[in-house]
């Protein structure tokens, strides 16, 4: 009960009193009462029944209330519906506690809710989580997280239009209650007036708060139509890829259900096919043995070995006397050139095969010694129509080499002006075992030589140590242990040959830089030179001899 003449309650504690113990309808029924007295400011509250209400006065189009004498009717105590304020929160079924601060700023006491966390933060920890798990959650959890979260926002989303309706309820309340107060503030002088002049301002406030609070609440529902959305598409696209992957799922299926089907039929096709194959296989190892044991009835082991040993002996007079038939037919040559140039002092001596060593000497008294004469050596093609000179090759004594066989070989004498011309009565001949060597050789993966220098860079070399002559398919290589003395690839200006021994040859890495290798063999000497020369070949390169510009 409140009276003017005591005065002890502030404006806040009038507010709090009609908005917290009572509700709208009871202080209607209070401003009601004072018109009807019209004497002083006095509030007389009488206790009302639970199950009876007050018959508020009606108002008119002015929003001014009528003067209506109070009348209390008897309701059902179920359909009693008590107004409520649109700050109350529905998850505490309380008012929120208001404090006036400083300069008339109404501020709200906050209280900790364990309940349950607010909208915004449930909103930005589903995002998070759906953001840390997008990229290690399968396709079919996406899909299955995207549907609950959906179920979930569509929640949130009803519990925001719920309430929604006490706030639209509460500008209107206010605004009645503010209507009210500016009513009493018209009728009131004093003290009382202040008070409703402070009532006044903290409705005022309350309003904007309450404005702020729906702000909110609108942008909070845009976030949730934003999530909903988004998470209504993620579903969508993770529905798609889940459609997608099953479809190339049951494709790769089919292609493997097919596969596993011809695998099996080609294991059929086998199992019907492997006892005609092995017993076609049995057959003919067996005619195979039947066959060898014919032979070996037919031959017995003395009689083979008897034949062996007869063709061996036969080959080997073979041999021989085509030795001497060839020995017979170039002494045969010789003495018809003799016959028929008689005045000739020099010739040729020595085989004329491969690894043999041909030499000029005099054979008369009044030729010049074979030092004091100028020498140069030629190699004729098959039909002697064309002669290739081989310079560098001008003393008494030259190798043939593995290029020179099959051709006749020239010798040029010059002294005193008179040129006497020495020419070989047959092509030169292959050694015999060259070509079976050569062929070994090519069967290695690396073909090495021991040599020793003879000569470097046309001076004699006092070393007579063994070096490794490496013959490689790209490059040539001198070199003892890990030192190397030469390497170079391949190449127009490397050159090999010369007038070397039988079993020596010349190397010309590069310009400036030269040697002469000795062999154990002639063999191994003319095998290197051939497999050099097939190598250059293969990198489109013609090793030829020292300054042999006839070759290139």
């Amino acid at each position: 009960m409140f009276s003017n003449t005591g005065h002890s309650g502030t404006s806040r504690d009038l507010l709090i009193v009609m908005l917290r113990d009572y509700d709208y309808a009871e202080g209607l029924r209070l401003l009601w009462d004072y018109d009807q007295k019209s004497g002083p400011f006095n509030f007389i509250l009488p206790p009302l029944s639970p199950t009876k209400t007050p018959k508020l006065p009606p108002f008119d189009r002015t929003g001014q209330m009528t003067k209506v004498s109070p009348e209390f009717v008897d309701e059902p105590q179920m359909q009693i519906v008590w107004s409520v304020s649109t700050d109350v929160s529905l998850i505490n079924n309380q008012f929120p506690t208001y404090k006036l601060g400083p300069n008339f700023e109404v501020l709200q006491e906050t209280k900790e809710d364990n309940k349950g966390p607010p909208l915004k933060e449930v909103v930005e920890e589903e995002t998070n989580r759906l953001t840390e798990q997008h990229n290690r959650l399968s396709v079919r959890d996406l899909a299955s997280k995207f549907d609950k979260n959906l179920s979930a926002a569509a929640k949130l989303s009803n519990e925001a239009k719920i309430r929604e309706a006490p706030s639209l309820e509460g500008h209107v309340l206010l605004k009645k209650l503010r209507d009210s107060l500016e009513i009493l503030k018209g009728r009131l002088t004093g003290l009382n007036k202040d008070d409703i002049e402070k009532a006044i301002s903290l409705v005022e406030a309350l309003a904007v708060k309450l404005t702020q609070n729906e702000g909110e609440l609108i942008q909070e529902k845009f976030e949730v139509k934003k999530l909903v959305n988004f998470l209504k598409q993620a579903s969508e696209d993770a529905k798609r890829l889940v459609n997608q992957e099953r479809s190339f799922a049951c494709a790769e299926i089919e292609s493997a259900r097919s596969v596993v089907q011809r695998i099996g039929e080609a294991l059929d096709e086998e199992e019907r096919n492997s006892p005609t194959s092995a017993k076609q296989e049995v057959e003919g190892l067996l005619e195979e043995v039947q066959e060898a044991r014919r032979i070996k009835l037919l031959h017995q082991p003395s009689k083979v070995m008897d034949m062996e040993h007869e063709l061996r002996a036969l080959r080997i007079q073979i041999r021989e006397k085509s030795t001497v038939s060839i020995k017979l037919k170039k002494e045969l040559a010789m003495s018809r050139r003799a016959g028929q140039n008689k005045s000739e002092f020099y010739e040729l001596t020595d085989s004329e095969t491969l690894g043999s060593i041909l030499r000029i000497q005099s054979c008369s008294d009044e030729a010049i010694n074979v030092s004091k004469c100028s020498i140069q050596w030629y190699r004729l093609s098959s039909e002697c129509s064309r002669r290739e000179p081989i310079v560098g090759a001008d003393k008494s004594v030259y190798a043939p080499e593995p290029i020179d066989v099959g051709r006749l070989l020239e010798a040029d004498i010059v002294s005193n002006g008179q040129k006497v011309s020495l020419t070989t009565t047959a092509p030169i001949d292959p050694a015999s075992g060259l070509g079976s060597y050569v062929e070994t050789l090519f069967r290695k993966s690396n073909i090495e030589f021991s040599v020793v220098i003879a000569q470097m860079n046309g001076r004699n070399y006092s070393s007579c140590s063994a070096h490794c002559f490496h013959v490689g398919k790209t490059k040539l290589k001198l070199g003892k242990g890990w030192i190397t003395k030469a390497r170079d690839s391949y190449s127009k200006s490397m050159q090999r040959g010369g007038n070397s021994a039988a079993k020596s040859l010349f190397w010309l890495p590069r310009k400036g830089h030269s040697f002469v290798l000795v062999f154990e063999s002639e063999k191994e000497r003319n095998g290197a030179l051939m497999a050099a020369r097939k190598y250059a070949m293969d990198c489109n390169v013609i090793l030829a001899g020292p300054d042999d510009d006839a070759l290139l």
